[in-house]
């Protein structure tokens, strides 16, 4: 049984946001937003937004955002079903448990978390207790792994069997499949996916066992070493990271998370007592991670190779410091050693590894002033000129400056030139460094169009169609909405993190918006696109419609023509595509 969705939605139009986080979070009104100190992270500067017209909340600073029901789930510490109850006791409102479709989504939720916490276990008691798996615990033992560290991490060992978790584990087949455990083969038989593989649990961050990776033994003719869960309807490897569930605690209060590679990686460093490290689960490192660690701690010590990604990972470390007020620096690890292998070696040079980490630019410079190649003039000058590319990657000037010093210093050069070089942002004074291009107008004004959907629907919808959002995730964010008729906690609710970013933005953006004027903004700018992509054509009928384009494109800023002119040019902009109306114009 669980809530009906008619009591959810009346606690969520009646419960004032406001009146409930103001019993935990001091604020003042600030246009139309209430704002304060984040409950969520430490901060001394206010970031926290709360909009009671849209009855969402949002974090500036670690990217916390959500309705009533999740606010009160974080600070109460209770699930979406405990919320709703403490809500409603508060609105003196009577619940009503019935069965729905989100309950049923939510129980299945429940039933795959249960099979893959059943998997573990079954995986667990094998690698402790059966002959089998005598090759695997003496492997480990060499890794320095025994049964302590195997029971803290819940270590399993997936036997040299074709069949034997679906055979005996009380795991229902489609469950199986459903999480990945097991597959269909081409004789139409339930098999397991790991076979002879030691098993390293994966958990969400709140401890829900979720998927499973298998590493093979030394000697395997395997060529997989490892092998992990597909994502499913309880996984996603973007939003997952290993061993977050037990270093939350210390994340937390060090301010500090380490990103690692692997999971015996994340392992080692616990037994090196550095118990706030997670690795990311057969991915790269992405902003869907960085998002998720800023709600713990804003500084990132990368324990991998960090310079192997090039300028285009750099670029990005950059962007993430900037856009979610981050540190982020890279652990230095004697060359050749993993921490898994160093943990046994040396752990205090492992802990020491995070305590001399070496801010990400730093660290990449001072690989490229020591790589050599000669003390003669030219020598170098080439130095000196693969050090300001790495210099000048960075998007701060201030930042630049400083490390061009420090290059000026290494090399030989006057510090004036470098610094001078690094104001440019070039590495030598004839070869450019590309920027990354600056945020467009165009971009503002499709975000202003989806704060004026997300706030007032009715006021814009009937002017806005797809066509309108060349950027994606602004397009995806306006769609999601469409399709939930103007619905912004559903939209937010069925959309991929991209696009909920920009609406969860939106929700609590405080603009003075013209929604009229917003509108027209859009279809002039995707007018003026869809012309130039037609060029010279002997189509008279294509030239006739681009000149009465034209034309409505001029009267469009007319108070009197301009709403004629936007609805021809909406219906022009169309042509020959699938037609897309909203709100079911």
């Amino acid at each position: 049984m669980a809530i009906s969705d008619d009591d959810i939605e009346r606690i969520r139009s009646t419960v004032s946001i406001v009146d409930v986080v103001q019993e935990h979070v001091s604020m003042r009104k600030t246009g139309r937003n209430f704002v304060g100190l984040c409950p969520f992270h430490a901060e001394k500067t206010p970031s926290f937004n709360v909009r009671e017209e849209t009855g969402r909340y949002k974090c500036f600073g670690c990217d916390a955002a959500g309705d009533v029901f999740s606010f009160v789930q974080a600070v109460e510490h209770v699930d979406f079903v405990g919320a709703v109850e403490s809500l409603a006791g508060r609105a003196r409102i009577t619940l009503n448990y019935t069965t729905t479709g989100q309950t049923k989504q939510r129980a299945r939720r429940k039933r795959l978390v249960a099979a893959m916490d059943a998997a573990v276990e079954w995986y667990h008691q094998r690698l402790l207790n059966d002959p089998d798996a005598r090759q695997a615990r003496d492997y480990l033992r060499s890794r320095g792994l025994g049964g302590d560290e195997a029971r803290a991490f819940k270590l399993g060992w997936a036997p040299d069997s074709w069949d034997e978790l679906s055979r005996n584990s009380g795991i229902d087949a489609e469950a199986l499949q459903a999480t990945g455990l097991g597959f269909k083969n081409s004789r139409n038989r339930l098999q397991d996916s790991l076979r002879a593989r030691i098993v390293f649990p994966i958990f969400s961050d709140s401890g829900e066992a979720v998927a499973l990776g298998g590493r093979v033994l030394p000697g395997s003719q395997d060529p997989a070493k490892y092998k992990n869960s597909p994502e499913t309807e309880i996984y996603s490897k973007s939003r997952t990271l290993y061993g977050l569930n037990w270093a939350k605690p210390e994340i937390s209060t060090t301010n500090q998370v380490v990103v690692s590679e692997g999971y015996t990686d994340v392992i080692g460093f616990f037994r090196a007592g550095v118990k706030r490290a997670v690795a990311t689960c057969g991915t790269a490192f992405t902003e869907e991670h960085v998002r998720l660690l800023k709600r713990y701690a804003n500084r990132i010590v990368l324990a991998f190779d960090a310079d192997a990604a090039g300028q285009g990972a750099a670029e990005r470390f950059y962007e993430w410091e900037q856009r979610y007020d981050i540190e982020v620096s890279v652990a230095s690890l004697p060359s050749g050693l993993d921490p898994g292998d160093l943990a046994g070696r040396d752990p205090s040079a492992l802990a020491a590894s995070v305590d001399q980490a070496t801010p990400f630019l730093g660290f990449r410079l001072r690989r490229a002033l020591e790589a050599g190649g000669g003390t003669s003039p030219e020598a170098r000058a080439r130095r000196a000129e693969r050090a300001m590319q790495i210099v000048n990657e960075h998007p701060d000037v201030n930042v630049r400056k400083l490390y061009a010093g420090e290059v000026a210093s290494e090399i030989g050069l006057p510090v004036s030139d470098l610094v001078a070089l690094a104001v440019r942002r070039t590495r030598s004074p004839s070869v450019p460094v590309p920027r990354r291009a600056a945020r467009t107008s165009m971009e503002h004004a499709e975000f202003a169009a989806i704060v004026a959907l997300a706030t007032d629907w009715n006021s814009i919808a009937e002017w806005l169609i797809e066509e309108l959002f060349p950027d994606d995730a602004h397009r995806r964010a306006f769609l999601a909405l469409a399709e939930a008729d103007g619905n912004l906690t559903m939209a937010i609710e069925r959309i991929d993190p991209g696009a909920r970013e920009v609406l969860e933005r939106a929700a609590v953006a405080d603009l003075d918006i013209d929604p009229g004027t917003e509108a027209k903004n859009l279809i002039s700018s995707a007018v003026r696109r869809r012309l130039a992509t037609h060029g010279s054509t002997d189509d008279a009928e294509r030239i006739r419609t681009d000149k009465e384009a034209m034309l409505r494109l001029e009267e469009l800023p007319d108070p009197n023509q301009g709403f004629g002119a936007a609805e021809w040019l909406l219906g022009w902009l169309r042509n020959g595509t699938e037609e897309y109306r909203v709100g079911g114009q």
